[in-house]
């Protein structure tokens, strides 16, 4: 058994992890919970966020990094209460960053990309 400290969303999660054989090839992250910018997703943050309006599953990414939408296009589907609720682009922009993947769980609130003009 092996303890691990995962930060997810800026939330630390102490995690045991039982090993079933085999070899393990990744080893632990070692950066600090401090380098937030080494700990960012591909691409530069950008200056509008798009953020989940109720607590819910990312169900489908439909977006991704650089690539250009316009305001109310789709940027991901969240299912929420059981209905499939699309998250929308409330501007002209590229996405800058997608801070979620798909099956990850999310609070209301919660930030999901963000774009650039």
């Amino acid at each position: 058994m092996k303890n691990y400290t995962i930060t997810v969303n800026g939330t630390a999660y102490d995690v045991t992890v039982e090993e079933k054989g085999g070899s393990v090839t990744n080893k632990p992250s070692s950066r600090k919970k401090e380098d937030k910018k080494a700990a960012a997703p591909i691409g530069s943050e950008g200056s509008i966020r798009i953020e989940a309006g109720a607590a819910g599953k990312v169900f489908k990414l439909e977006k991704h990094i650089g690539d250009s939408v316009k305001a109310g296009e789709t940027v991901m589907i969240l299912e929420v209460m059981k209905m499939e609720t699309p998250v929308v682009a409330p501007q002209d922009g590229v996405i800058a960053t997608i801070e979620v993947q798909e099956g990850q769980s999310i609070e209301a609130n919660a930030l999901l990309a963000t774009m650039n003009e």
